[in-house]
Parts: structure tokens; C-alpha cells; sequence
């Protein structure tokens, strides 16, 4: 980005409105690769998605009344909650035990955690054969209290909140609030507290929900155990989320970055590395055990448990090793392999977990319509187009104070 358009950036025009409006221009080159490939795919989800609104769930998509559960919630949301779990264990290791080194990393990762909660909650509403029952626990219309998913979503919708508690001050601080920041901050503690006890209830609360598909999952995937395998699997997930992010985003936000950045990064990611090795060491174990208590070692001698070994061998021992082998070396790049088949191999289980081990035996076997893989990307895409904006605008990576002073220097 040049220097022109940085200090376009953060000159505030008087008025607010001419503020916002300013804002809401587009920045830098609009013909890149990823605008040319994810403008045309946004397009065509909004045309998919009118349709199955005028003709129904069956009309874009393969799921059934025997395999309820598609791309849509598996990937979506049993997949993408676990990715987002980056956001309440840094909240944890900083705001509760005192790691300020970290601190660098919580803007951006409480942003990440907010969008993908937002679009997941959304993209949930399209997978609902009757979406408008979506708001019934929260009316009273049929609370559905004894239901796991009564606690999911109100735990979905009240970190949610919390969320944009704890990133408000950034907020405050890109319309120029002093006032508002400062009190927006004082809540910053309780939010942040409310937000990881929700947490580690919602991401063991999406395991339970398939405690009741005991004859319906394979039983190398089905545990009594799952809501603890999904809890201690979503610390490694988000902290993998947060190494792989943050990995791109040094080398795309290069200019908003002081000189010192790469080192600290490194440091950073070295100690996230240790984290993910001890979580992915338990997961683990955790694993065998099961799979010794549960007497289902038999079954790793036909096709799906050769599918189970891919996962458990491929992309947890081995990213575990690899883990382990860049933090005793200090190599960046062994750590961000690492993360890349660690978020593989949350991929493969929580897919397997919700769709491909479930009602394995069935047949027809589901496969997702290229419609649902269209709707799918398309999300991803716009959660990465406001990510991007406001990481371009709002003090995320860098303080309000430095980008003021980058632009009157400039």
C-alpha cells in the first residue's frame, strides 16, 4: 500500500457521515486474483440461496431425513466453531494468567472469533428445514430447555456478544471515542471471563449433541468421552487458526507492522506451539484409551478404520511431532507445517464426526451438491472481505496512536 493511501486512511473528514462514507470506499488494487475469484462465487451463493428459500433445503442441497447433517453444519459450524477457538484461549492465557506477551494477538484473534461465530450462526440459518424456528429458544416459543441445542445456541448467541464487548474499544478508538473507549475497556474483564466459561461449555455442548447418535456414528468416531475430545481438540484448532493467520498476515500486512514484528512473531508462535503440542498430546491419548476402553482396535483392519488411521496417524501424531520438533529447534516453518495439518486433521474429524462417519452404512451415501461447496466458499470469502476491511482500517494490528503518526509523517 503506498504512502498516499495510508494517509487517505486515517484523515478523518469533519463531518461523520462523510466519515463513513469515506470508509466504505474501496482501498488499493479491486482487480486482484482473490477479488476476481470471490466476487463471481459470492454472486452465484446469492442466487443459490434465493432459490432455496423460494423451493426449500432439497432444492440446492443432497442432504435427506436419514442424513440430516451436510456440508453446511459439519463444515460450518461443528468444523468452524473449533477454529474459532483461538479467541477465549489466548483471552485465557492473557487476560487470566498474566502472558502479555501475547497481547499483540488478541485484536485480531477476538476478530476473527466474532466473524466466524456471526457467519456461522448465519450460514446455520441455511441448513434449517424451517430457518424461522432458528429464534424459538430465545421467545419462548417451545423452549426446548432439555435440548443440548437449547444451550448451544443460546451459548452461541451470548459469546457473541461478548465478543463484540471485548473488541468494542478498537471500535471506540477508530471513531475517535476517547470517552467510550475507556469505559468500553472496564468491561473488557468480564466480558472476557464470560467468554471463555461459554466457550468451554459450546465446544464440549457440540460433542454432546452427538452423545445421542450412538447407532448412527461409526464406533471408531462415537465416544462416551466426545464433548471432552472436542473441548481439549478446539485448544489446538484455534491456536493452529492463530499461527496459520498470523503467518499470512505478516506477510500481508506487512507495512502496518514495526521492524521487530517477524522476530516477535516467531517468539509468539513458538510458545502457541507448546500449547498445541501438550493439547494434541492428550488428544491423543485420549484416543487409544478410548479406543482400548471401547474395544474398537478390530475394526482399524477394514476401509474405515484405515480412513480412522489417515486421521489420527497423519494429522495428529505426526503435526504433534512436528510441533514438538519446532519448538526444541526454533524453525517457523516446521511450526506452520504443523499448524496447517493440525487444521487438516480437525477438518477430517469434525467432518467425519457429523457427516462422513455418520450413517456411514447408508445408502446412498450423502455427497454434498456443488451448490452447498458454492454457499460454503462463498461465506468464507465474505467473512475474509470484512476482516480484511476492517484490519485495513480499525487499529487491529497496530495501535490508533501509530497509524495517526504513520499518516501525518507521510
Amino acid at each position: 500500500m503506498s504512502d498516499n493511501v495510508l494517509a487517505e486512511t486515517y484523515t478523518r473528514p469533519t463531518s461523520t457521515w462523510k466519515f463513513f462514507l469515506s470508509e466504505l470506499k474501496p482501498r488499493g488494487n479491486p482487480w486482484t486474483i482473490f477479488n476476481m475469484i470471490s466476487i463471481p462465487t459470492v454472486i452465484v451463493a446469492v442466487v443459490i440461496i434465493v432459490i432455496r428459500f423460494m423451493y426449500g433445503l432439497s432444492a440446492v442441497s443432497n442432504v435427506t431425513q436419514t442424513m440430516p447433517w451436510g456440508l453446511w453444519k459439519g463444515f460450518n459450524v461443528v468444523t468452524g466453531v473449533a477454529f474459532a477457538g483461538g479467541a477465549y484461549v489466548l483471552t485465557f492465557m492473557v487476560y487470566i494468567l498474566g502472558l502479555e506477551k501475547y497481547k499483540p494477538l488478541i485484536r485480531v484473534t477476538v476478530l476473527n472469533g466474532f466473524l466466524a461465530y456471526t457467519f456461522y450462526a448465519i450460514a446455520l440459518i441455511l441448513d434449517l428445514g424451517k430457518p424461522w424456528n432458528i429464534i424459538n429458544p430465545i421467545i419462548g416459543n417451545s423452549f426446548g430447555t432439555s435440548s443440548i441445542l437449547f444451550l448451544v445456541a443460546w451459548h452461541f448467541m451470548l459469546y457473541i456478544v461478548a465478543q463484540l464487548i471485548e473488541f468494542s474499544p478498537t471500535v471506540a478508538e477508530w471513531l475517535g471515542s476517547e470517552r467510550a473507549r475507556r469505559n468500553l475497556k472496564r468491561l473488557t474483564i468480564g466480558a472476557v471471563v464470560f467468554g471463555i466459561t461459554l466457550s468451554t461449555l459450546h465446544q464440549s455442548g457440540l460433542g454432546a449433541l452427538f452423545l445421542m447418535a450412538k447407532g448412527k456414528i461409526h464406533p471408531l468416531w462415537y465416544s462416551e468421552f466426545i464433548p471432552t475430545l472436542f473441548f481439549i481438540s478446539s485448544i489446538f484448532a484455534g491456536l493452529s487458526m492463530v499461527i496459520f493467520q498470523g503467518s499470512i498476515l505478516q506477510k500481508v500486512f506487512a507495512y502496518q507492522l514495526d521492524k521487530d514484528s517477524d522476530e516477535n512473531h516467531n517468539i509468539m508462535i513458538r510458545g502457541l506451539s507448546r500449547v498445541c503440542a501438550v493439547a494434541m498430546f492428550v488428544y491423543f491419548f485420549l484416543k487409544i484409551v478410548d479406543s482400548v476402553h471401547n474395544h474398537t482396535l478390530g475394526y482399524l483392519l477394514t476401509p474405515m478404520g484405515v480412513w480412522y488411521m489417515v486421521e489420527l496417524i497423519g494429522f495428529v501424531l505426526v503435526p504433534l511431532l512436528l510441533f514438538v520438533r519446532g519448538v526444541r529447534l526454533g524453525t517457523p516453518f516446521t511450526i506452520k507445517l504443523a499448524s496447517i495439518m493440525a487444521l487438516i486433521g480437525i477438518v477430517l474429524n469434525r467432518m467425519n464426526v457429523s457427516v462422513i462417519a455418520f450413517r456411514w452404512d447408508e445408502i446412498p451415501r450423502y455427497i454434498p451438491s456443488w451448490m452447498e461447496i458454492v454457499v460454503t466458499v462463498a461465506i468464507l470469502f465474505v467473512q475474509i472481505w470484512i476482516f480484511r476491511w476492517v484490519l485495513t482500517r480499525m487499529p487491529v494490528l497496530r495501535t490508533m496512536e501509530s497509524m495517526t503518526a504513520t499518516a501525518t509523517t507521510k
